[in-house]
């Protein structure tokens, strides 16, 4: 028992050691020129260096049954206190963020390297690492003061490194746009914790020893608010499309495969410390299940390919979130198989967005690099001069659409196997069918949309005329290759990580008792995906080396089009724009055109576009609206202080009145 004790000690100093250095790693850089590669260098060894010792930490605690260690020490805040630990919950987030960063600042080197960006490189690279250790600091705080302030660290510096290229209007904008909705979910925070104090007596993240079901139930939703929009729910989505367009493509990856889930990890670590309340479950399904369909619908309307996979992101963490509000129903309802099913699929999600999504993020600052543009109907034919990078955008598209044999296919196996087990509990058909047709029209959504991006990308002809580009290599290669390897090994190996899911499940709720193994045939899962991953693969060598005789080019009926261009193929919005249409009564695309008139008309242009609903139609002209009443009301500001006492007499009055007719109706 000591010598477990001791290991989990070890791991918590290991862990804090390497966010120290990953804290610290820009700041040397900073005593070298602008453009020196030497700076850029030791900001990666260092990220490296401290996310391997982080890793390492995790690791000993999990071998040590994942068991619970804090360390509190008094600080010179008036409130709370520098209190840690570690869990079997923490654990699952702190590996994601121990492990993509560090991937993201090997692609840094190449994709980003610090001789073309003088301006900006060392801000970004002192940017990243801060992002990196504030995450982690986040997922061990076990104090509210402490976690508010790790969370507003993330939240600043994510918007420095989402901001890089400042000089850009289109940058500035979407950078502002993150760092109005992040406050916003801050003030929720803030009232959360604030909140928690009074009814606990103590900032201390604890499991607090009684709660009326009212405060409860106010405590939870400010954190589901608050933490929604960290995590891009629907309809605090909006500012994560511009976000993760418009910062480099490594931060992209980052703030994706990671941030995303600092907020789910906000979700379940408050509703961990909560009872749970009757409506909880099924709210959060329901939740889930439309962020869910309206991402990977808006997703489908993308030309932009990072805003496309942006949107696929807001559809995966619905995914997520679909599962908590299974295990939160099966909480109150005490079925540990609900539990299990339901936060064992989230969480073993939560693992492999954090792999593909960062490998098809990483994948598009390639394509982009080649291609010269983010838009896919200016693509095609890149298959053809990057057949490599062509196979890691198929790992990372299988993966992310739940196709057998990767890593996607295991986690939404648990949330079906999940769904279809309410069956044979109270008010169970609607869960089943809300959750397993939802989960069911996400994945054929996300397949539709992923063969539009493959096809648009890769396939046909080039529409410039030269097919642009070559696979990228060295510091770009690596991380892609690790992270699709990744998605293989947990879509076979699968069993592999149960034991950890089971500590993380038991973290979140100690009452349940059973396992993954014991409710889901993962073996057999992992049986029949590493057949399929053989058959492909067999497949894929034959086609490639076995002979094949010669075709013979011939001339086709060209439909009068005697010498065609890639002008005249079919665009990736075309390929889908079928589909966009079933939702129009959502997406409210706009259309429109200039055409040049005469008996020979020699120009036409077309332009149609998906905007995001919340932000483009509504916030943005609320935003103007208010920005033209201000003029007129500033008559109101006089300057004089009799004015101003007027207004407040005023005020009170009217709060008087309206808490007399409050509290006598």
């Amino acid at each position: 028992m000591g010598r477990a004790k001791e290991t989990r000690m070890l791991s918590l100093w290991l862990i804090l050691s390497g966010m120290a250095l990953q804290g610290f790693s820009g700041v040397p850089a900073l005593a070298f020129s602008r453009r020196s590669m030497a700076g850029q260098t030791t900001t990666f060894v260092l990220l490296a260096v401290g996310s391997l010792l982080s890793l390492v930490g995790v690791v000993l605690n999990a071998l040590g049954i994942g068991g619970a260690e804090e360390l509190t020490v008094p600080w010179f805040l008036p409130w709370g206190q520098f209190s840690v630990g570690l869990d079997a919950l923490g654990n699952v987030f702190l590996a994601l963020i121990f492990v993509v960063p560090a991937l993201g600042a090997c692609y840094g080197l190449g994709y980003w390297r610090q001789a073309d960006h003088g301006d900006n490189g060392r801000r970004l690279g002192l940017a990243f690492g801060v992002l990196t250790a504030a995450m982690a600091l986040v997922v061990l705080a076990r104090d509210g003061v402490l976690f508010l302030l790790a969370w507003e660290g993330m939240a600043l510096a994510a918007f420095f490194a989402i901001t890089t290229e400042d000089d850009n209007d289109e940058v500035r904008k979407a950078g502002w746009v993150y760092l109005v909705a992040t406050h916003v979910g801050t003030l929720c925070l803030l009232a959360l914790f604030g909140f928690w104090a009074r009814e606990t007596g103590s900032f201390s993240l604890l499991t607090p020893g009684s709660l009326t079901r009212e405060a409860a139930d106010a405590l939870f939703v400010l954190a589901m608010v608050g933490f929604g929009f960290k995590a891009g729910l629907m309809p605090l989505h909006f500012w994560l499309p511009g976000a993760h367009a418009h910062a480099p493509s490594h931060v992209s990856a980052v703030l994706s495969g990671v941030m995303l889930k600092v907020g789910v990890y906000g979700i379940l670590r408050i509703t961990s410390l909560l009872p749970v309340g009757e409506w909880w479950g099924i709210t959060v399904l329901i939740l889930g299940i439309a962020t869910g369909i309206l991402g990977i619908a808006f997703a489908l309307g993308q030309q932009d390919l990072k805003r496309l996979l942006a949107y696929s992101s807001i559809e995966n963490i619905g995914i997520m979130v679909a599962g908590l509000g299974l295990a939160l129903w099966g909480r109150y309802q005490a079925r540990d198989d609900w539990v299990l099913l339901g936060l064992g699929g989230s969480l073993l999600h939560v693992w492999n967005h954090g792999l593909f999504k960062p490998l098809l993020f990483f994948n598009a600052g390639a394509v982009i690099h080649a291609a010269g543009t983010r838009s896919l109907d200016r693509m095609g034919g890149l298959g053809r001069s990057m057949p490599f990078t062509m196979a890691l955008f198929m790992v990372g598209a299988v993966a992310i659409c739940g196709l057998p044999p990767l890593n996607g296919f295991v986690g939404e196996w648990y949330l079906y196997l999940g769904f279809f087990h309410t069956l044979q509990g109270t008010g169970a058909l609607m869960a089943a069918a809300a959750g397993a047709s939802g989960l069911a029209l996400i994945g054929a959504l996300a397949l539709a949309c992923f063969v539009k991006a493959g096809s648009g990308i890769f396939q046909g002809t080039s529409r410039e005329g030269e097919i642009p580009g070559h696979d990228p290599g060295g510091s770009l290669l690596v991380p892609m290759v690790i992270l699709a390897a990744l998605c293989v090994v947990l879509g076979v190996g699968a069993p592999l990580v149960v034991p950890a899911l089971d500590a993380a499940v038991a973290a979140w709720d100690p009452g349940a008792n059973s396992s993954l193994a014991a409710l889901a045939s993962t073996p057999w899962i992992s049986t029949a995906a590493f057949a399929v991953f053989l058959g492909v693969g067999g497949g894929a060598l034959g086609v490639k080396f076995l002979p094949r005789a010669k075709a013979k080019p011939v001339v086709t009926w060209d439909c009068g089009y005697a010498r065609p261009t890639g002008r005249m193929q079919y665009t990736a919005s075309s390929l889908t724009d079928g589909v966009v249409r079933l939702f129009g009564f959502i997406l409210w695309s706009r259309e429109g055109g200039k055409l040049r008139r005469g008996v020979f008309a020699r120009k036409w242009s077309f332009r149609k576009g998906v905007p995001d609903v919340v932000l483009d139609r509504w916030l943005l002209p609320f935003a103007k609206l208010v920005g033209r009443m201000v003029p007129r009301i500033r008559v109101f500001q006089q300057g004089q202080t009799h004015v101003y006492l007027l207004y407040i007499l005023m005020i009170t009055l009217f709060l008087f009145a309206v808490a007399g007719f409050w509290r006598h109706p």
